[in-house]
């Protein structure tokens, strides 16, 4: 398999805006000429819009955009601005006296990371959006968009949280691409590919070691310990294959297996993890070969986020803390 990334899929236009200094952004998959699309959401705590009429048994097939953006639930309103720049180049649902860009959303909670009081709005959706269709921007990975403002590793208390980030992978086997594009900010430690060792998470600073946040969760069955420290992780997965609304559905549900691989743990209550998925293209493909694609894609996007991001707030990366 040939190894790609996520801007590499044809069809679609990714941007990004940000606010480097108050520490949150969000992030744009744009598709011009729609996607069918579906959504998973698994985590317990997920702040999302226009997912119900994802739903394969609701009216519209395809959607025009989907948005992954820090601020909680504030940070929804990033859509509108994307819905704004869409309308004006005429994309969308054809209603007769206007089209309706059809945008779903996602959000992380980064409210802990620079200043709270400044998210993700419905300016900043629009720069995103403009981005994605300015040929002169090329969308970064890492500290950026949606994972400007991500943490992880928060179990253990803010002091021993590291950086997240957005990261992004893609895979080619034959004329058959799946890729995924993920801001990782979890309240878990994120996994190595392949080997299962802790790659990035809860950092004791004095004595410079991971201090491995699953299992001290699986002790802590009496604690009452509020750990609503900020948490989800955000994916889109994409491929050129043709897909049914009830096969994109369950590709975002196979696609968490690349969560669970890379997170542990993943999907808890206090994270919102939610994947959407997107099918571009016309190529006929197996189900579990693309699920598998995607897995093992959203894993190494997940490890892509935070090799890629760097310090900043007083939270180390893991470039920071090579041992």
């Amino acid at each position: 398999m040939e190894r790609l990334s996520f801007f590499d899929l044809p069809g679609l236009r990714t941007g990004h805006a940000q606010n480097a200094e108050a520490g949150t952004g969000c992030t744009v998959v744009i598709c011009e000429e729609g996607a069918v699309a579906g959504v998973d959401v698994r985590g317990g705590a997920p702040g999302t819009r226009e997912t119900d009429l994802l739903d394969p048994g609701n009216m519209v097939e395809r959607i025009h955009a989907v948005v992954l953006a820090g601020g909680s639930a504030f940070g929804l309103d990033a859509a509108s601005g994307v819905m704004e720049v869409l309308e004006e180049r005429g994309i969308g649902f054809d209603i007769g006296m206007t089209k309706v860009p059809i945008v779903c959303s996602a959000v992380l909670f980064d409210l802990l990371c620079g200043d709270w009081k400044v998210r993700p709005d419905r300016a900043m959706g629009r720069a995103a959006a403009e981005n994605a269709f300015d040929p002169a921007f090329t969308p970064l990975r890492g500290s950026v968009g949606a994972g400007t403002g991500a943490l992880m590793g928060k179990f253990h208390g803010l002091d021993r949280a590291m950086r997240g980030g957005l990261g992004a992978f893609a895979y080619r086997t034959g004329p058959l691409v799946v890729g995924a594009l993920v801001a990782v900010n979890c309240l878990g430690d994120v996994m190595e590919p392949g080997t299962g060792d802790i790659l990035a998470g809860a950092w004791d600073r004095k004595e410079r070691r991971f201090l491995g946040t699953e299992d001290a969760v699986m002790n802590a069955y009496q604690e009452k310990k509020n750990v609503f420290a900020g948490n989800t992780t955000l994916g889109v997965v994409a491929t050129n294959a043709r897909l049914t609304k009830a096969q994109a559905k369950k590709l975002a549900s196979m696609a968490h297996d690349g969560f669970a691989r890379s997170m542990r743990p993943a999907h808890t209550m206090v994270d919102g993890d939610t994947i959407f998925a997107l099918s571009v293209g016309d190529l006929e493909a197996e189900m579990n070969t693309l699920g598998a694609l995607a897995a093992r894609a959203t894993e190494e996007a997940v490890a892509d986020a935070v090799r890629s991001a760097v310090g900043g707030y007083g939270f180390p990366s893991v470039a920071d803390i090579k041992i």
